[in-house]
C-alpha cells in the first residue's frame, strides 16, 4: 500500500524581500518549531521532487538548495542593528489606506528643529512598528525612510534615494538635532541602506549622539557611536532644506532677549527656573538646550512649566562645560544662561 508523500514546512526567511516570500510572511503564522527558513521557490522545488520520489517508488527527494542570502553585516550583534529594508517612494496614505497625493506644486512644509524632534518623538512613544508595506495613521510608511518624511512633515514618503534632494550635505561638526545621517547604498539599496535622525550629542567629545530611528521591531531612540553601529564611514550628515529658527507662532510665545540681569543679557533671574515657575523663559531654556543638543530628556517638546527634564538637560550642559558638584545642579545660573546662548 502507498503512502502519501510527507512534506515538511519551512517558514520564508525574514531577510528575503521578494515577493515569494513577503507572500509566505503575511500568510504563515509565526513560527514556534524553530523550522528553518527556506525561499517559496526552494519550497516548490522540494515539494515536486518529493512528489516525484514518491511516485517512482525511490523514497528519496533531490536534494534541493535553499536561496542564499546575504550575512548579517560582519562585527556587529544582530539584536543591535536589525536589516531595514524599504518601501519606495511613494504618496502619503489616508485613514482608509489609500493613496492620497498632495496637490501638483506642494512644496515641503517649513519647519523647526523642535517641531522635527517632537515629531520624531510621537513614533517613538508609540511604539511603531517596522514595516516596509505598512502606512501608520499619520499616512507614512513604518520603515527607516517613511519616519524621516514623517519628521520632516514632508508631502510624500520618500526613501533612502530620494531624501537627499530635500536637503543639503553639512560636515560633522555642524550637526544638529533634526538633520539626519544618511547612507544610501546604491550597489543594492535593500542592504544596509538606512537613516537616522540626529537628536543631538550625547557627550563632549562627539563620539556618540542621541539617534531617533525606525527599525524592527519599532521605532526607538538610544545614544549611538558616531555616524553608526556599522558602516560608520558611509553615513552622510544632511540638514532638511525647510529647517528654520523658529515658527510665527513660536516668536509670539518666547520673550525676546530682556534687559541684563546680573550682567548677563537676557538672563531673567533664578526665580525663573525654579520648582512650580511657569514662564516663557522655561520654554526658551529649553529650546536652546534641544538646539545644542541637551534636549534628549525630553519626552515631548520643551514647555513653559518648569521640570526635571529641563534640570537635567541644563545638568547635562553644565557637566559638559566641565563643572562638578554645586556648581552643576541642573539650575541655570547667570554664567549657565550666557554659555547656553552664546
Amino acid at each position: 500500500m502507498e503512502t502519501a508523500p510527507v512534506f515538511e514546512e519551512f517558514d520564508p526567511p525574514d531577510d528575503c524581500d521578494c515577493a515569494g516570500c513577503r507572500h509566505w510572511r503575511r500568510v504563515l503564522p509565526h513560527s514556534r518549531t524553530g523550522r528553518a527558513g527556506v525561499h517559496p521557490a526552494a519550497r516548490r522545488a522540494l515539494i515536486v521532487a518529493t512528489a516525484a520520489a514518491s511516485a517512482l517508488g525511490t523514497g528519496v527527494a533531490a536534494a534541493v538548495p535553499a536561496a542564499a542570502h546575504a550575512a548579517h553585516r560582519p562585527g556587529v550583534a544582530a539584536d543591535d542593528v536589525p536589516d531595514t529594508p524599504q518601501g519606495p517612494r511613494a504618496p502619503l496614505h489616508g485613514p482608509a489606506g489609500l493613496p492620497s497625493v498632495p496637490p501638483a506644486g506642494t512644496a515641503p512644509a517649513a519647519i523647526t528643529r523642535t517641531e522635527i524632534i517632537e515629531r520624531a518623538q510621537t513614533w517613538v512613544t508609540a511604539k511603531v512598528p517596522y514595516s516596509m508595506t505598512a502606512y501608520w495613521s499619520d499616512g507614512y510608511r513604518q520603515d527607516c525612510s517613511g519616519y524621516v518624511s514623517m519628521a520632516w512633515k514632508l508631502p510624500t514618503n520618500e526613501w533612502t534615494g530620494s531624501l537627499g534632494t530635500f536637503a543639503d550635505r553639512i560636515t560633522k561638526e555642524e550637526l544638529q538635532p533634526g538633520d539626519i545621517l544618511l547612507f544610501h547604498n546604491t550597489a543594492d539599496p535593500q542592504k544596509g541602506s538606512h537613516v537616522v535622525i540626529f537628536g543631538g550629542w550625547a557627550d563632549s567629545t562627539h563620539t556618540s549622539y542621541l539617534a531617533y530611528e525606525q527599525t524592527p521591531p519599532h521605532t526607538r531612540k538610544q545614544s549611538t557611536p558616531y555616524a553608526y553601529w556599522s558602516d560608520s564611514a558611509k553615513y552622510l550628515p544632511y540638514r532638511y532644506k525647510g529647517v528654520t529658527a523658529t515658527t510665527a507662532g513660536a516668536e509670539a510665545q518666547v520673550p525676546a532677549p530682556g534687559p541684563a540681569s546680573h550682567g548677563v543679557a537676557g538672563y531673567p533671574g533664578r526665580a525663573m527656573f525654579r520648582p512650580g515657575a511657569d514662564n516663557p523663559y522655561v520654554t526658551r531654556l529649553g529650546r536652546q538646550l534641544v538646539t545644542k543638543g541637551f534636549g534628549t530628556h525630553y519626552t515631548t517638546g520643551p514647555g513653559p512649566r518648569w521640570g526635571e527634564a529641563d534640570r537635567r538637560g541644563v545638568e547635562a550642559f553644565q557637566r559638559a562645560e566641565g563643572w562638578r558638584g554645586g556648581a552643576a545642579d541642573g539650575y541655570p545660573g547667570p554664567e549657565t544662561w550666557r554659555r547656553l546662548f552664546s
